[in-house]
Order: structure tokens, then C-alpha cells, then sequence
């Protein structure tokens, strides 16, 4: 299964524009983000060896950290520069690997970013006590500071995470899945998450509740955005840049936007194929050929990329409440690097 389906942007929305990379975006606080990583091998630290050894491995996967960035950036642009916000930075970072471990479990993943995922290496018993571990870990650091507000909203998105896990898993092999019910996924699995970064960056910084709104608006859109973006690689990426195999949430039973576009548009033949696969959870060769045949002549990559840009359209346009600054613009090209991202 090595088709790659290749996208012509230009056909149907105007590229993305040239983005730096993310060590050019996060330079502003690059050195926070280094605290950040310091800050997660220390509460790693047990006297049971298995956590640290699990939790170095996690740790050298090479995540974007691109959440915990924008808290940190967010923080910047609202004008904090303490410790705490590398301590909540490190609090979402917890979270988020949290979320992973089990997520791989969940859906049976051999490979996390070009490596064996915890499980496949560990087994999915210990893997999910370290996934429980993580999560008590980074409510336990949380409760290191005063802020009630803080934790209170860091439970309210964890919550809507694992709401948004099992939610997904009500419709793992529904090909009948919405539109709507699939941006619900979103929104719990990823977008809150991405909001409640933002949010507490501004809370952090002390802004106005209209730009803490804003920055939360910001980070929800870019959460969306960068949601619609990973499944849309599912079918377009080179499989060593994405380091998994491609396809592989339709193997999995996952229906996405792309696919939930082909199917209102790819007649018979479309509805007759992806539900062919979802039920028996393989591909071959040929179907996969027809498949991106099929997204190509229905050109719905095209419309839910486009759809990807309109919210991190949106998510640019919140930052408008904050006057000019070299951290609103390293927020401004974190989404465009979203938009432009291949793995």
C-alpha cells in the first residue's frame, strides 16, 4: 500500500504561505521549552525504574510539544515571564502523553512517530498504569500552585479528552458517522485542549477576560486545525515523514472527514468500498488504490484542507486583540506551519 495521494492545493485555495519552521516559531521561547523538558525528566523520577525508563523513551519520540509552546507563548504575549508557566506548561505536557499512551492502546498503534508506541514495546498492562500514572502526576504538579481556577480548568478539558475518547469509540466502524458528530470528537479530543493552553497562558499574564476569550478562541480553532490536518495526512502523507503507516485510520475503523465527504459525494461504488474495509479492518493494495482514486476524482482532500484553513483563519483572527508583537506573530506562523505541516 504505498499510493500517496497528492493534493493540488492550488486548484481549489490559495497555499498556505511559507512558514519558518518550529524551531524558528518557538525561538521566543525556546529556552522556557528546555525547562519544560527538564521539568518532565524530574517528575518522571520514581523509585519504581520502569517509570523513568517509559518516560525517557516517551520523552526522546520527538513530539512538537506545540501545546505546552502555546501556553508559553500565550503567557509571553499576555506579558508573564515567571516560573509557573513552564510548571503548567510541563502540567498539559503530562496530559497530552497521557492521552497518547492510552490512545495506542485504544487503537491497537504499532508505531508512534517512527517508533515502536509504548505498548507494542511495554505490553498494554504496563502501558496503562503509566497512562494513569501520567495523568495523577500532572493533577499532583497542578496542585503544587494556588490557583484554583487553573486546576479547575485543566480537570474540565481532561475530562472532555476522555469524554471524547469514549465518544469515539461509540463510533469506530459507524460509516454512518456526521459531520457534526465527528467535529464533537474534535472538540473533546483536541480542541479543548488547545484552548484551555492558550486560556491559561493569558490567565497567567493577567489579560482582560475579553483577551483571555480571545486567546481561548485561538487555541480551540488552532486545535481544530490541527486535528483536520492529521487526519488529512492519514491519505496524503509520505509514510516515513508521517512515521506510521498511512491509512491507518480506516483500518482502525475511524472515519474521517475526508472520507465522510467521499462518501456524500463518491456515490455506490465510494459507500460500497469504505464500508467493505471499515468492516473487515484491512486494506489491500488494490483498495487503497481506489481509494485515493476516489478522494482524488471527489476532490475531498481539497475541502476538508480547506475547511482546516478556515479555522485556523479563525484562529489567527483572535489574536487580533493583543497590539503587535513578535510573540502574536509566532502564534500567527504556528498556524500557518499547522496549515503546512507533513507529518
Amino acid at each position: 500500500m504505498q499510493a500517496r495521494l497528492v493534493i493540488p492545493l492550488s486548484d481549489t485555495t490559495q497555499n498556505p504561505p511559507v512558514t519558518a519552521d518550529l524551531a524558528q516559531i518557538f525561538e521566543p521561547i525556546r529556552d522556557d521549552l528546555d525547562l519544560v523538558e527538564q521539568e518532565f525528566v524530574r517528575h518522571i523520577q520514581s523509585r519504581v525504574a520502569l517509570i523513568p525508563e517509559m518516560g525517557h523513551y516517551i520523552q526522546n519520540s520527538g513530539g512538537k510539544r506545540v501545546r505546552p509552546a502555546v501556553l508559553l507563548m500565550a503567557a509571553r504575549l499576555g506579558g508573564y515571564t515567571g516560573d509557573r508557566a513552564v510548571l503548567y506548561a510541563s502540567v498539559v505536557e503530562f496530559i497530552h502523553t497521557a492521552t497518547l499512551v492510552h490512545d495506542d492502546i485504544i487503537d491497537g498503534a504499532d508505531l508512534r512517530r517512527g517508533r515502536l508506541a509504548v505498548h507494542s514495546r511495554w505490553g498494554n498492562d504496563i502501558t496503562v498504569l503509566l497512562g494513569d500514572y501520567l495523568y495523577i502526576k500532572s493533577m499532583a504538579m497542578a496542585l503544587t500552585q494556588d490557583s484554583l481556577e487553573i486546576i479547575r480548568l485543566l480537570c474540565d478539558v481532561t475530562l472532555r479528552m476522555i469524554e471524547g475518547e469514549l465518544y469515539q469509540l461509540t463510533k469506530t466502524g459507524d460509516v454512518d458517522i456526521t459531520e457534526d458528530e465527528h467535529f464533537e470528537i474534535i472538540r473533546r479530543k483536541t480542541a479543548y485542549l488547545f484552548g484551555g493552553c492558550a486560556q491559561i497562558g493569558g490567565m497567567l499574564g493577567g489579560v482582560t477576560k475579553e483577551q483571555e476569550q480571545a486567546l481561548r478562541e485561538f487555541g480551540f480553532n488552532l486545535g481544530v486545525a490541527f486535528q483536520l490536518v492529521d487526519d488529512l495526512l492519514d491519505y496524503t502523507a509520505d509514510e516515513s515523514a508521517l512515521g506510521k503507516p498511512v491509512g491507518g485510520d480506516l483500518r482502525e475503523g475511524k472515519v474521517t472527514l475526508p472520507i465522510i465527504l467521499l462518501l456524500q459525494r463518491g456515490g455506490g461504488e465510494a459507500d460500497a468500498l469504505i464500508r467493505t474495509v471499515v468492516q473487515e479492518r484491512t486494506v489491500s493494495g488494490e483498495q487503497w488504490r481506489d481509494i485515493t482514486r476516489l478522494l482524488r476524482e471527489h476532490r475531498t482532500p481539497q475541502l476538508a484542507y480547506a475547511k482546516a484553513m478556515e479555522y485556523a483563519t479563525r484562529a489567527k483572527s483572535g489574536l487580533e486583540a493583543f497590539p503587535p508583537s513578535r510573540e502574536r506573530e509566532a502564534l500567527v506562523a504556528l498556524a500557518d506551519y499547522i496549515l503546512a505541516r507533513d507529518r
